[in-house]
């Protein structure tokens, strides 16, 4: 079976033109699943908070959870591997 990895997503490109939204460092806020736990596509594995914004990340994946590789807290950038699964 595949190992899947999910990664942070690329910012959105309005936070580079304002910032408004995305302003501060992006950290891990709640992490919503563990290992061994089946998902589905679009599920959200965790949230992310900024400055002024809570954003949802959910899985590009059906799968289950073989690792996850942030912890709450964690400050995360774009492309950083948040999750592996087994696919």
């Amino acid at each position: 079976m595949p190992i899947k990895e999910v990664r942070m997503p690329k910012f959105p490109e309005c936070w580079e033109s304002c910032g408004n939204c995305g302003q501060g460092e992006v950290v891990v806020l709640e992490i919503l699943v563990s290992s061994g736990d089946r998902i589905t596509f679009d599920d959200t594995i965790l949230i992310l908070e900024t400055g002024k914004v809570a954003l949802d990340i959910p899985s590009p994946w059906a799968g289950t959870v073989e690792e996850v590789r942030v912890a709450e807290g964690d400050v995360v950038g774009e492309g950083d591997l948040l999750v592996t699964l087994i696919a």
